[in-house]
C-alpha cells in the first residue's frame, strides 16, 4: 500500500474528525478569500469611477453624501444648486471642464441623469448602437441597463419620480432610447443619460406632485437648478485653491472625490480589518486542531508504526506517511475554502447584478489570494512538520517492549 493510500485510510478511520478540521480550515480560508475579493474590487471600482472627475460641486451637506450621490450614484443628494452660479465656477481659468449633473428621477433602480455631452467624454464612453442624445427627452443608456431591460434605439421609457424604483410614473412624458453605450466597466454602464433641459421639462409638467428629494428643476422662482458639476481641474494648483475658494465665497460645497473615496474605504476598513482578524484565528486554530489531531494520531497509532519498522519500512516513510495525513487535511480544507469563498462572492455578485447595483466577479482571482495560499500552507506545513519529526525519531524496540 502506497504512503498516500495508507494516509487516506487512516484519514477516513476518522470521518467526523477530518471533517471538521476540514471545515474550519476552509471556513477561514473561505472568509479571507471573500474578503480580498470584495475589497480589492470595491478599491479598484471606486478608483475607476472616480478618476475623471477633479471636484464635485453642489449643495452644502455631508462631502461625502455629494460623491456618492454625484460620481458613484448610490446615495440621495445633498440638495440643488443655481445654474447661473455654477456657471460661475465653469468659467472659472482654473477650470478645465464642468459637467452638469441634474437627478430627480429614475428608470427601473437606474439613475436617469440629466448631464450634456462632456458626460460622455469623462468616461471615454462610446456609442454602440444608435447616436448621442441631441434633443430634449432623448435618452442614451448604458450598457448594463441596456443588456437588463432589452432596450434599443427606437424603444420608449417612462422614468419614475424620485430615485426609487417605486416611486410614481412619468407617463405623459416618455423618454426615446436614441442610443446605447459600450460597455466601460464604470458607473455610466449603469445610467440613463438625457439633456439637463428633460429633467426640467419633467419636473416642470409635475410641478403640483410631490417632488423628489430632491428633484432638479427650476423654482417657482423661475430659477433653472441642477444638482451637481463634475470639475475637470486646468492646473494642479486648481486642486488646492479651487475647493477653498468654493466654500469660502459661495452657497455651495466642493468634495473631492479621491479623498472622500479613501475617507470610504477607511470607514469600511475598520468592518473588513476585524473580519480578516477573525478569519486569520480561525485558520491558526484550524491549524493548531490539524497539529493536536496528528499529535495524537501519532500517539494511538505508536504501535502500528513500530510495527511497520520491523517489517523494513524506514523512517522517512513512517515521517512521510504522518506528512501527507497532514498535508491532505491541508489541501483539502484550502481547495475547499476557495471554493465556498469565490462561490460566495459570485452568488452575491449576481445579486447585486440583478439589483442594479455594482457587480462583484467571483470568478476572478484577487491580487491578494496567491500571498494567502502561500502562507496557510507555510503555516500548516509547519504544523504539520512536528508530528512528522517525531514518528521519524520514533524508536521501535522501546515501543514493542513495552507491549
Amino acid at each position: 500500500m502506497t504512503t498516500l493510500r495508507l494516509a487516506f485510510a487512516y484519514l477516513a478511520s476518522r470521518p467526523l474528525a477530518t471533517i471538521l478540521h476540514v471545515l474550519m480550515l476552509a471556513l477561514g480560508v473561505a472568509t479571507a478569500a471573500f474578503l480580498l475579493l470584495f475589497t480589492s474590487q470595491a478599491e479598484e471600482r471606486l478608483a475607476r469611477d472616480a478618476k475623471p472627475v477633479d471636484l464635485v460641486v453642489g449643495a452644502k451637506g455631508s462631502p461625502l453624501q455629494l460623491i456618492l450621490s454625484s460620481v458613484f450614484h448610490v446615495d440621495m443628494p445633498t440638495g440643488n444648486i443655481g445654474l447661473e452660479e455654477s456657471k460661475a465656477i465653469s468659467r472659472h481659468p482654473m477650470v478645465a471642464s464642468a459637467t452638469p449633473v441634474a437627478l430627480g428621477d429614475s428608470y427601473r433602480g437606474h439613475r436617469i441623469v440629466g448631464t450634456d455631452a462632456s458626460f460622455l467624454g469623462l468616461y471615454d464612453a462610446k456609442v454602440a448602437a444608435g447616436r448621442p442624445f441631441k434633443e430634449e427627452m432623448e435618452v442614451v443608456v448604458g450598457s448594463e441597463v441596456a443588456r437588463r431591460h432589452q432596450l434599443a434605439p427606437g424603444a420608449k421609457i417612462v422614468g419614475s419620480h424620485g430615485l426609487a424604483q417605486a416611486g410614481p410614473g412619468h407617463d405623459e412624458d416618455p423618454f426615446e432610447v436614441v442610443g446605447v453605450l459600450a460597455p466601460t466597466g464604470t458607473v455610466i454602464d449603469r445610467l440613463v443619460l438625457t439633456p439637463v433641459e428633460s429633467v426640467w421639462h419633467v419636473h416642470e409638467h409635475h410641478g403640483g406632485a410631490q417632488p423628489a428629494p430632491p428633484a432638479a428643476a427650476p423654482t417657482q422662482g423661475g430659477r433653472l437648478e441642477i444638482t451637481a458639476l463634475l470639475v475637470k481641474y486646468r492646473t494642479p494648483l486648481a486642486a488646492a485653491m479651487l475647493p477653498r475658494l468654493v466654500n469660502s465665497s459661495t452657497s455651495m460645497q466642493a468634495a473631492s472625490p479621491a479623498f472622500e473615496s479613501a475617507r470610504l474605504l477607511d470607514m469600511v476598513g475598520v468592518g473588513v480589518q476585524t473580519l480578516q482578524w477573525f478569519a486569520a484565528v480561525m485558520m491558526a486554530s484550524a491549524a493548531l486542531s490539524v497539529f493536536v489531531a496528528l499529535t495524537s494520531a501519532l500517539q494511538e497509532r505508536r504501535y502500528d508504526l513500530a510495527l511497520l519498522r520491523t517489517l523494513g519500512a524506514r523512517p522517512l516513510r513512517l515521517a512521510s506517511l504522518s506528512l501527507a495525513e497532514g498535508v491532505t487535511l491541508l489541501v483539502s480544507g484550502v481547495i475547499l475554502g476557495l471554493a465556498l469563498g469565490h462561490g460566495a462572492a459570485h452568488a452575491l455578485g449576481l445579486w447585486l447584478a440583478q439589483s442594479g447595483s455594482w457587480p462583484l466577479a467571483g470568478l476572478a482571482w484577487a491580487p491578494g489570494e496567491a500571498m494567502l495560499v502561500a502562507a496557510v500552507f507555510a503555516g500548516g506545513f509547519a504544523t504539520c512538520l512536528v508530528p512528522a519529526v517525531q514518528a521519524y525519531l520514533s524508536d521501535p524496540a522501546s515501543l514493542l517492549a513495552k507491549r
